[in-house]
């Protein structure tokens, strides 16, 4: 189905509401997976037990709907890829969650939507709106600021600062770069199959490869207290619902032109974790955080061309 060129300004209003309750949920369930790695659970288990919640929940709605499983070849040859992605994606963005304050984590993943520019533009030639370009740089200086890059604000200096945030900065920029290919590939391989059919089988596989993880890792690591057992039905519950949510609406908005408009996640994040967690940043961190935010906003409210 085509969508009709005239809507195209209305359906982005009503798409720019849709994504920012789905970066409600992504934050809220990340500060449920801090709270349950805080209490004993380990990273491979929260993403065995996530991915197959949602694995199993989107099944139960393809049968109740009776949603047709129309897998062309194609469809066959990407999934896997899209699968493996995705599983690199869960597995590095919670490892970063467990060693950064969540938000920070989350500003530095959200930076995907520069890798789905950069993806989009090696694989499938499309080039990036002026306005995307314009923008880069100034989400570039606020994520410098929230990281605090250089160590003022901690007083710690560059080495030392570094020593702190760098593997989780790695395992954050790893998880937006492996989640931008991700979506860059159900775009424009897999847009015409059902958003449903194909979270069903992206989860599936992310409960197989993360449960292997856990069988290389020895075995299954459980929260040793009530507060982590929450901790993980929230990150179980909230991340079905907002990942269901993401790759059935993206493709259809079209990801590389609507996807930044959920950066706001480090916010919802910010907020939750200071209730929640007690987790505080120093101010200019907070300003850089709202330069991210602010740029993603307006970068989500452009007037698009066509």
């Amino acid at each position: 189905m085509v969508a009709d060129p005239s809507r195209k300004t209305a359906l982005s209003r009503l798409a720019f509401a849709s994504l920012l309750l789905i970066a409600l949920l992504m934050g809220a369930n990340h500060v449920g997976a801090r709270v349950a790695f805080n209490h004993g659970l380990d990273v491979a288990t929260a993403v065995t037990v996530r991915s197959t919640f949602t694995a199993i929940v989107v099944t139960i709605l393809i049968f109740l709907q009776q949603v047709p499983l129309r897998l062309t070849r194609r469809h066959l040859k990407v999934l896997p890829l899209i699968g493996i992605l995705i599983s690199i994606q869960s597995l590095t963005i919670y490892a970063s969650v467990a060693r950064l304050p969540v938000s920070l984590a989350l500003l530095a993943f959200n930076t995907y939507p520069l890798w789905i520019a950069l993806w989009a533009r090696l694989f499938y030639k499309t080039k990036p709106e002026p306005q995307v370009l314009r923008i880069m740089p100034v989400m570039l200086l606020g994520l410098a600021l929230a990281l605090d890059v250089f160590g003022a604000t901690s007083g710690l200096g560059l080495k030392e600062q570094w020593g702190q945030i760098g593997s989780g900065v790695a395992f954050a920029l790893t998880a937006g770069a492996t989640f931008g290919l991700a979506m860059v590939l159900t775009q424009h391989e897999a847009s015409d199959l059902d958003g449903r059919v194909r979270t069903a089988a992206t989860m599936w596989m992310v409960g197989l490869v993360a449960l292997a993880a856990t069988r290389a890792t020895g075995s299954f690591h459980w929260p040793n207290a009530i507060e982590g057992w929450w901790g993980l039905a929230a990150l179980a519950v909230l991340y079905g619902a907002g990942f269901t949510l993401m790759f059935t609406l993206l493709p259809k908005l079209g990801v590389v032109g609507n996807s930044a408009i959920m950066n706001v996640e480090p916010i919802c994040a910010l907020v939750l974790a200071w209730l929640i967690l007690d987790q505080t940043i120093a101010p200019v961190q907070v300003v850089g955080a709202c330069i991210v935010v602010g740029a993603v906003i307006k970068l989500g409210l452009r007037k698009k061309s066509g």
